[in-house]
């Protein structure tokens, strides 16, 4: 189908569905205006239907792309009302599957030998089909049951033919709806590219399910199958075929006798734990992904697959998010507003007062309920949605992490109603931030930064001389510049101080950590009391050198 094939389906489609009431008319010159007017869309009668079910229904009959870019979208809750929100959450990627033996194609060609010496078994009818990719079930030769993903083929060509249309629609959009700057139409299409050109790339995919199988090994709460690495490439994937109950099948799990209180309480702690000690989460936790290890019903373990889509958090970030929430707990809004501002979420320039008092409109209806009835995702959503009204920039960062935990709280709240993820959440947030800012997260900071502190120590001095060297050539007078210098010069004698503190608390610190033998978890335990006079006095010399 060429573009302009595929430009006319998608305004007949607009015009079956009316979808013409999402288009500003109003705001556009009036050449368009007209035109819009008189577009054949006036032809066809009004469907008996909501607006959000109506978009669904389009994108649906639009095809595979589309409806991936619905579903993403639909976590968009700062972007979308309510009602769209929730009708788009309910897209279904139903994708006929394509034929084995082009399946057998893509994988003979990316693997270079024919699929009966690669597999013992490999079975022509697919497990899955999905807009992307579809799977098979294979077994081994040493009689290992793996699943092999497939990416459908001539899929990129689709994609970027339907992603030029995005842009398209979305530059218009941006140019002529008075709503388009703020909501940035144009990074929303930029972010789904980057999300589905990631997907076309299994071994990125294999990639990240490592990395998380790595994050928790032998643990309770989670598993993650291993990657067959000798059987993955950029179009096919090979890994370990797992068992479960899918997480949706709530009947078949209280069948089994699972401890559901159990079970919701893990999916937080997993969040939680992804989010912040690893900096490295799982960020499609949608029920199709999810399933149940029940071998042990009171302790049931989550078993994750499809690593397509994966979050990340800079440290500073991490940080921000942890006092942010924390402060929440506290009700101190004054602190919210100040972190957001210190952040950079939202401009410098912003009014603490005014950012407090719409922060506490928000919340205080909010606490007014018991805990366990209050949503930490929408909470979320809603102070995303109040900061966007002091120009709080579209963070993508905090949207997959957002997204993911709307996620796992539907999630929870399926399995166990009464699950009060708030006090989940604050214990281990509060553990968190000791180990951070505590004796044990000082020494680890100074272990990671000693290494560049020593290496870059000698250049020091030599690039004061030479930054007051070329301040003394620029300035217009010699007066100026010597005001200038005298200035430069009592900065650069406080540094010299202020830098020598640090060594010596650098010295100190390293003295408490040889005096536990260089075990940092056994820190509190076993550390001798004079290890503990030097933490203090390098504490205190940190602090002195901060002012």
């Amino acid at each position: 189908m060429t573009r302009l094939q595929r430009l006319l389906r998608i305004l007949w489609v607009l015009c079956r569905f009316r979808l013409d009431i999402f288009l500003p008319v109003k705001e556009l010159p009036v050449p368009l205006r007209l035109l819009f007017m008189l577009a054949p869309w006036h032809l066809f009668p009004q469907p008996k239907m909501d607006r959000g079910e109506r978009l669904r229904l389009a994108l649906e009959e639009l095809g595979p792309v589309f409806v991936k870019f619905g579903q993403i979208l639909s976590t968009r809750r700062d972007l979308l009302p309510d009602d769209m929100a929730d009708s788009l959450k309910y897209l279904q990627d139903r994708v006929s599957p394509f034929p084995s033996n082009e399946a057998r194609d893509i994988i003979e060609k990316s693997l270079g030998a024919p699929v009966a010496e690669l597999f013992a078994e490999f079975s022509p009818d697919p497990m899955a089909s999905a807009s992307v990719a579809q799977v098979h079930a294979a077994t081994l030769h040493d009689g290992q049951q793996v699943v092999v993903k497939v990416i459908r083929p001539g899929i990129e060509r689709v994609i970027n033919q339907d992603l030029s249309l995005m842009y398209l629609m979305a530059r218009l959009l941006e140019r002529y709806w008075s709503e388009g700057r703020r909501l940035h139409p144009v990074e929303v299409v930029e972010d789904y590219d980057h999300t589905i050109h990631d997907e076309l790339d299994l071994q990125r995919e294999a990639a990240n399910a490592s990395q998380l199988r790595r994050n928790f090994p032998g643990s309770p709460l989670i598993y993650m199958p291993f990657i067959e690495w000798d059987y993955t490439r950029k179009s096919v994937l090979v890994m370990e075929r797992v068992y479960g109950i899918p997480i949706g099948d709530v009947e078949a799990l209280k069948a089994a006798g699972t401890n559901m209180k159990v079970l919701a309480e893990k999916g937080v702690e997993i969040f939680f734990t992804q989010v912040f000690r690893d900096s490295f989460f799982h960020a499609d936790m949608h029920p199709g992904n999810i399933f149940v290890d029940v071998s042990n019903p009171d302790d049931p373990r989550y078993i994750a697959i499809d690593f397509g889509i994966v979050g990340t958090l800079a440290p500073d970030d991490q940080s921000y998010l942890a006092r942010n929430l924390l402060a929440f707990f506290k009700q101190d809004y004054r602190q919210v507003a100040q972190l957001h501002i210190q952040s950079g979420w939202v401009p410098a320039d912003t009014r603490v007062n005014e950012f407090e008092a719409a922060i506490r409109t928000v919340c205080e209806p909010i606490f007014d309920k018991p805990l366990k009835d209050i949503s930490f995702g929408h909470f979320l959503l809603r102070l995303f949605q109040t900061a966007r009204r002091f120009n709080m920039e579209v963070q993508p960062q905090l949207v997959l992490l957002q997204k993911t935990l709307l996620n796992v709280e539907g999630l929870g709240r399926q399995l166990y109603p009464d699950l009060d993820l708030w006090s989940t959440a604050q214990p281990f947030l509060e553990d968190w931030m000791r180990r951070r800012i505590g004796p044990v997260g000082l020494i680890k900071n100074i272990r990671t930064h000693l290494p560049d502190w020593l290496e870059q120590s000698p250049e020091m001095p030599q690039l004061i001389h030479d930054t007051l060297a070329q301040l003394r050539q620029a300035g217009p007078t010699e007066d100026q510049n010597r005001a200038t210098l005298e200035l430069l010069l009592e900065n650069r004698r406080r540094a010299d101080r202020r830098w020598r503190r640090t060594l010596l608390a650098v010295v100190l610190a390293g003295g408490a950590w040889l005096s536990i033998g260089y075990d940092l978890p056994e820190l509190t335990r076993q550390m001798e009391p004079w290890g503990w006079a030097m933490l203090a006095a390098a504490a205190w010399l940190i602090g002195r050198g901060s002012q």
